[in-house]
């Protein structure tokens, strides 16, 4: 497994860019399965997480070429309704073909899905959902097991704010007869991405970027080209990268508007951050004030930038608290930032942060995707060396992290294992 080296205590200069969206790819990558045809995507990121859907599409029978940040994928061959357990249970985000394979041939076969260690995440809001239009849902043997030819509109209300959910059922019901009221939907941006390119495809959907969307079935859809939206969440690490280490730093190719919670949080920790419609310049901070973070749905504090967050807090001058009401055990990332002399301590699913004056570099694991942007952070700012294994983690999320933070002058370097 390969490593990060990271010599910390270095100033950060310049600009660094930021690559499209993960989490805004993968659920639209599935849902080329919904019409046939020639699609082109772009902006798309080169991560692992995106390579392995990719992998699952050419299984069930796409034709795809993945290169220069595009994908071609062409989806009239697509011939089978199962993804296996050898491939899903790589990646949590998998669970995001259920619907377009249910929409599309009126039966599927999906193994229960893998992905980070953050806690349980169950897929009962996705089934459900799938009975209510119509179709029969079962669990056997590992794998989720869906059929519905004649899958109909209906009123589903979520009993929580599921951004995977909500993703789903968007692509059982486009294709589904009559009208589906869906209300409590997850509002992310990549949510909102996802129903424009429906749009885009010839789908009936009102009310996008609202928690109530009414999806009006039609009876076939398109190919399209469509760009990916910047990754908020990698923005987001950069903007924290910035303000760890005090320097002054452009993160570039970005919509700030979709980080105004993490902005006003980190102007109340010191930061003048200035933005612009594509970008956002951190000037350097000279102190850091502890700030309170409640993660909440968007457009609330994201979860995916609480561990980044908890890093920063860790050099502030005070107590900080942290507390995660999305994923309650993701605090994995504790344990490992106290190995760096940081104080945090643990009151269930709230971290109480006490500020030190500095972080001192050690080796450490990263334990899932957020933590280890976290790790990273905090060893740029640590002093002397910092070592972190099992970066596999930090690949699914991060397009060569190491190499855009090289560019504006980070000592870390990648150790093949």
């Amino acid at each position: 497994m390969d490593s990060f080296v990271i010599k910390g205590g270095k100033t950060l200069k310049g600009q660094i860019s930021v690559s499209g969206a993960k989490n805004a790819t993968l659920p639209i990558l599935a849902a080329t399965m919904l019409a046939d045809g020639a699609f082109r995507l772009t902006n798309v990121p080169y991560l692992n997480d995106i390579k392995m859907m990719v992998f699952i599409l050419r299984y069930l029978g796409a034709k795809i070429d993945f290169y220069d940040n595009t994908i071609e994928i062409d989806t009239a061959g697509i011939n089978s309704w199962e993804a296996p357990y050898e491939m899903v249970s790589k990646m949590r985000a998998s669970i995001n073909v259920l619907g377009p394979l249910l929409a599309r041939f009126g039966e599927a076969k999906v193994s229960l899905p893998g992905g980070c260690a953050i806690g349980p995440r169950p897929v009962d809001l996705h089934l459900k959902a799938m009975a209510a239009l119509g179709a029969t849902v079962s669990v056997e043997h590992g794998y989720v097991l869906a059929r519905g030819k004649h899958l109909k509109g209906a009123e589903i209300t979520f009993e929580k704010v599921s951004v995977g959910a909500t993703e789903n059922v968007l692509c059982a019901a486009v294709l589904a007869k009559g009208t589906t009221l869906l209300h409590n939907c997850a509002k992310e941006p990549e949510v909102t991405s996802l129903v424009d390119f429906l749009i885009a495809m010839g789908a009936d959907i009102q009310g996008c970027g609202t928690s109530d969307l009414v999806v009006t079935g039609v009876t076939k859809l398109h190919a399209v080209d469509y760009p990916m939206i910047p990754d908020r969440i990698e923005a987001g690490t950069f903007l924290i990268a910035g303000a760890i280490t005090g320097s002054a730093l452009t993160v570039t190719d970005c919509h700030p508007s979709h980080l105004t919670s993490l902005l006003e949080h980190l102007r109340q920790a010191g930061c003048t951050i200035d933005v612009e419609p594509d970008s956002m310049h951190i000037h350097p901070l000279h102190r850091i004030l502890p700030v309170d973070v409640i993660t909440r749905p968007y457009p609330e504090f994201p979860t995916d930038l609480q561990a980044q967050f908890m890093a920063l807090m860790t050099l502030a001058q005070g107590t900080s608290r942290i507390e995660e009401t999305i994923f309650p055990d993701r605090f994995m990332h504790v344990a490992e930032l106290n190995r760096l002399d940081a104080s945090i301590g643990m009151d269930k699913h709230i971290a109480i942060i006490d500020g030190v004056q500095q972080l001192s570099g050690a080796q450490v694991m990263a334990t899932d995707l957020r933590a280890s942007a976290a790790l990273v952070l905090a060893g740029l700012a640590a002093r002397g060396g910092t070592t972190i294994s099992r970066i596999y983690h930090i690949d699914r999320g991060y397009d060569r992290i190491e190499r855009k933070l090289q560019l504006v002058g980070a000592d870390i370097r990648r150790i093949k294992g």
